[in-house]
């Protein structure tokens, strides 16, 4: 082998190794930007305004300003929706047969993220805005938060295909809900919604074939 020839090997053999310890580098973020876990403050599950008042005042809004939610208020937000509210880890919404098939993700503009009611912590699911595939509607990327609706059919059992979407659906419900009338007792703006982007969110997501999206809500302060 001449010299010349020797040179390129090099070269290459160089250009190679850099190149599998980027790929290697970038899978290892990857990796740790998918477990990461972060803490929310715990819920402050004490005053409000009555239940009766926030009945009154619940209301769709569709503009939001772009003013980001508080840790506080994200983690009250969060708990009210599908919280764990009993030491027997029962929730803040029912769910038929206790299956608590209902994931509820986070979508924000510095990523994606999954609430864990065990825990009370929302864990990283992407480094990545994707508001606007979690809904194809101006208010989805105007909202600081859209929450996305995941039933995980792995959960119900041997229930069959009907039974399953009824009380996803039913269950997907209770927790929107439950998010209607938290806003607004908080003074925050939400509207519940179906238009999503739900191939380009569930690729984005690395949901699964048993992971099937129903609904996603948007929150966030009104307009004024």
């Amino acid at each position: 082998m001449t010299r010349t020839l020797k040179l390129r090997w090099s070269r290459l053999r160089d250009i190679a190794l850099k190149a599998a310890l980027a790929a290697a580098l970038l899978a290892i973020a990857t990796v740790a930007a998918q477990t990461a876990e972060l803490a929310l403050p715990p819920p402050q599950t004490e005053g409000g305004k009555p239940l009766m008042q926030a009945l009154k005042e619940r209301r769709t809004t569709r503009s939001f300003a772009g003013e980001p939610l508080p840790p506080q208020v994200l983690s009250n937000l969060l708990w009210a929706a599908w919280g764990i509210n009993r030491p027997d880890g029962h929730r803040t919404a029912p769910s038929a047969r206790n299956w608590q098939e209902i994931d509820v993700y986070v979508a924000a503009a510095d990523g994606l993220y999954v609430y864990v009611a065990e825990t009370h912590t929302l864990r990283r699911v992407v480094a990545q805005d994707l508001r606007a595939a979690a809904g194809t509607q101006a208010h989805a990327r105007e909202a600081p938060v859209t929450l996305v609706y995941v039933a995980d059919e792995r959960r119900m059992g041997s229930a069959d295909e009907e039974t399953r979407r009824t009380y996803a659906a039913a269950d997907t419900g209770f927790i929107a809900q439950n998010v209607y009338l938290f806003c607004a007792s908080a003074g925050l703006g939400s509207v519940v919604f179906a238009s999503i982007d739900r191939a380009r969110f569930a690729q984005a997501a690395g949901l699964r074939a048993e992971q099937r999206i129903t609904l996603a809500q948007s929150v966030g302060y009104p307009k004024r």
